[in-house]
């Protein structure tokens, strides 16, 4: 189906009170009708990576979250420490749309070859303010999925797989010979240990419990350790399944 010329639609933004309150709310906002090699995505799933809640909580205290606002249109405040509202200067008072990347289905498009060739397609889109109905966006800057895959499986496409390419080529660059991930067993973990084993890069994963440590050696992963050494005040504490750190 194709969007109206300018489209009303839900987002979810985030805002540092100088106050010294956090506040995130689902506001209505609108786009107009996209240019020449843009379209405009129904957003239909969208990940929250770890750069996606700095943005989203930063360093409120959410046990004291207070709700507020309407069913259609609500709002979450929670308080702010005097550190973290001197910490967050840059963005105090600035409502922030948040969402880094997300997908869905493409339901206008611009006047361009390309963007007209994205019409009714699955794209996975990088560009943030995903956290939202319906984004306007570059041509450049979606992927179409493939045939039957859903939102939710593409959802991701950008951040993990940008981050986990960004550490082999980091790891090459400065001359070093294998790499060793903790929270390995994650989706970021699992995309590595891919790449590692296609590229021949020897990669250590590091893990806590036994069904992730199952997860990565059924995945073909070389090297699983199971269980971490905790440092305090000059003595070790081990931890792990039987108090024993396992590598396999």
């Amino acid at each position: 189906m194709n969007a109206p010329a300018h489209l009303s639609f839900l987002q979810l933004r985030s805002i540092a009170k100088k106050s010294g309150e956090m506040e995130l709310s689902l506001q209505r906002t609108s786009i107009p009708a996209p240019a020449a090699d843009e379209v405009v995505v129904w957003i239909q799933a969208a990940p929250i990576n770890p750069s996606d809640l700095g943005l989203l909580l930063a360093n409120a205290d959410w046990s004291q979250a207070k709700a507020a606002g309407t069913p259609q249109l609500p709002v979450l405040t929670a308080p702010l420490s005097a550190n973290a509202v001197q910490a967050m200067a840059a963005r105090i008072d600035i409502s922030m749309p948040v969402g880094n990347e997300g997908a869905g289905v493409v339901t206008e498009a611009g006047s361009s070859t390309a963007a007209q060739a994205l019409m009714g397609k699955t794209v996975a889109v990088l560009g943030g303010a995903m956290y939202a109905q319906y984004r306007c966006v570059k041509v450049n800057q979606c992927l179409v999925l493939p045939e039957g895959a859903s939102a939710a499986d593409g959802a991701s496409c950008f951040v993990n797989p940008l981050t986990a390419l960004g550490m082999i080529g980091t790891m090459q660059r400065e001359g070093h010979k294998a790499l060793v991930h903790t929270a390995a067993a994650s989706n970021l973990g699992q995309m590595l240990n891919r790449l590692c084993l296609k590229d021949g890069v020897s990669l250590v994963n590091i893990v806590r419990k036994q069904e992730q440590e199952e997860l990565l050696k059924a995945a073909g992963a070389a090297h699983v350790c199971h269980g971490f050494v905790h440092i305090s005040q000059g003595s070790h504490r081990r931890t792990g399944r039987d108090r024993r750190h396992h590598c396999f």
